[in-house]
């Protein structure tokens, strides 16, 4: 983190913090607490129960983190036996990854004193019997995973538990976790410490705060959704969708853009065109979007964030999955039904994802709402860091554009918030221009269909599970042959059989033909003066005999 403006800051060395835990902060590169760690982290240590609302990226989950660590360290100086004390929730496994990592390094120099395991994952239940049996101290999961173990009774905190965590809480009734929390609380102890973390404080969440909570302090900071403009620049290129490609090709080619990069689009066949057409010019970049595995995506942003790519073009297709704030009760339910028909439990790129150190965040499709404009803002600029948004904008989302911009003038009056137009000579893209069609107009249908299957196809060969799994049941492999029907023309079914009458008798043999009971020819009977009712014969020719009758 860059050096705070703020006067008076509570550092970290300040807070009465284990060493281990300072020395796992110190290697995190983290120097000052943000402004939401300062305020909680001392409510936390106290034990109090703490409802926290913050912008994305203001550091949420380092501030629930570090108080918990603290306070775990101090139980075990006293514990008699090994127990878990703290469950944290969260409503995707992409977060549930993100969390276990935070606390993984924070407790790096903790040995094997501390253990953090994250079930949301795990799917065999001898895998998690096996986990949860020697009680870690920390387990993280998504709450239909939590309760399905706590019903099974592979895991019991009815005694142990001392801390309950609900991040990303906005989230859970809106995702359809309603039901799973309540059935949770049966569970807990009733007295135990409760956090409850979120971007917002709409009604839902207020809801949940009535159930989770007891007396609590609520730490709501007065800060506006994204960073401030003296960390969060906000550009424009006003362009046609044919231009958009051109100019950003343009724009990496020249190195006008530095630095790591996130590229929104609305589907995720955008994403794959995207990515065929920079191939083209050798510009590498990976894909993100929802329909990834969950280890996939953890790897992709993984290692994006320890610098082996620096372009990420991410898929917002759940933009109108994602709950709005100033949406009704009656709107969320249709949302709710949605998701559920579509069977999607996970959180849109959007929002969650940990992305670290990202310069620029380049809406390539601008979004459609502004809720999920502020959301990839917060990619970039978290913390104390700067960062920029390039949004390229065609006829048809200046309507969007206006919005959100009329919006964001009224939240950063005093700080004379603008959408600047980016500076950039549009005749420097002529010479490109005609290259960078070409290319787009090559990304077919068909193009991105392969893609799609061959990511697949890779993916699936990189598992080590399936390695081995194909290993010991070779014949499974033949589902996955290269020579596999492509459908570019009509099927026609009964192409695919041969008829007996066309198969010459010499080859009968090799299919089997000769095998099978077959009722022998019994010419009927005919009178002296009758025709022989031959099919062969034409006009009094038997073709059989070759002479005439």
């Amino acid at each position: 983190m860059a050096k705070s403006n703020r006067n008076n800051v509570l550092n970290f060395h300040q807070m009465e913090l284990d060493d281990r835990i300072l020395k796992g902060i110190a290697k995190l590169g983290w120097i000052f607490p943000t402004l939401i760690q300062e305020k909680a982290i001392p409510l936390l240590l106290e034990g109090k129960d703490v409802l926290v609302r913050a912008r994305t990226g203001s550091g949420k989950t380092a501030a629930f983190s570090i108080p918990v660590i603290q306070r775990v360290l101090d139980q075990k100086q006293d514990a008699k036996e090994q127990q878990t004390t703290v469950v944290i929730l969260a409503p995707s496994k992409d977060l549930c990854h993100q969390i276990t990592k935070v606390i993984d390094d924070l407790t790096i120099k903790c040995g094997r004193l501390f253990r953090c395991v994250d079930i949301s994952t795990r799917v065999e239940r001898a895998a998690l019997k096996h986990l949860l049996a020697d009680r870690p101290d920390i387990v993280i999961s998504t709450p239909a995973k939590l309760l399905s173990q706590l019903q099974d009774g592979i895991m019991n905190v009815k005694q142990s538990l001392r801390t309950l965590i609900i991040d990303e809480a906005d989230l859970m009734f809106s995702f359809g976790f309603e039901h799973d929390l309540k059935a949770i609380l049966n569970f807990l102890p009733t007295v135990h410490q409760s956090v409850l973390a979120s971007a917002t404080l709409e009604e839902d969440v207020l809801d949940l705060k009535k159930i989770i909570l007891h007396n609590p302090v609520i730490l709501k900071l007065e800060e506006p959704d994204m960073a401030p403009a003296t960390q969060l620049s906000h550009f424009q290129i006003l362009a046609e969708e044919i231009d958009k490609a051109a100019i950003l090709y343009t724009l990496f080619k020249l190195q006008l853009i530095k630095g790591k990069s996130i590229i929104f689009v609305n589907s995720i066949d955008r994403c794959y065109r995207l990515k065929l057409f920079l191939e083209q010019f050798n510009i590498r970049s990976c894909i993100l979007n929802s329909q990834l595995p969950t280890k996939i995506r953890c790897h992709t942003v993984n290692q994006f964030n320890q610098g082996l790519y620096d372009i990420i073009i991410a898929s917002d297709e759940l933009h109108v999955l994602d709950p709005m704030v100033h949406q009704k009760r009656g709107q969320k339910k249709k949302i709710l039904k949605q998701i559920e028909k579509q069977s999607v439990s996970e959180v849109g790129v959007s929002r969650g994802i940990d992305f670290q150190f990202v310069s620029n965040v380049i809406n390539f499709d601008f979004p459609k709402d502004i809720t999920s404009y502020i959301h990839r803002a917060g990619r970039t600029a978290r913390g104390n860091n700067t960062g920029s948004v390039l949004s390229f904008v065609d006829v048809g989302e200046k309507e969007h554009m206006d919005h959100v911009e009329e919006h964001l003038k009224s939240t950063y009056n005093s700080e004379g918030f603008i959408i600047k137009n980016y500076q950039f000579k549009m005749d420097e893209v002529e010479p490109f221009r005609y290259r960078a069609r070409d290319a787009w107009r090559a990304v077919t249908k068909f193009s991105i269909r392969e893609a799609r299957i061959k990511e697949i196809k890779t993916e699936m060969f990189n598992s080590d599970k399936l390695k081995s799994f194909f290993d010991e049941n070779p014949n499974d492999l033949q589902a996955l042959r290269h020579d596999r029907t492509l459908h570019t023309v009509k099927m026609q079914e009964h192409l695919g059989d041969i008829p007996e009458y066309i198969i010459p008798d010499s080859l009968k043999h090799v299919i089997g033909i000769t095998n099978r009971e077959k009722k022998s020819y019994v010419p009927k009977k005919r009178n002296k003066d009758d025709k022989y009712e031959n099919p062969l014969m034409v006009e009094g020719i038997d073709y059989r005999k070759k002479r005439r009758v």
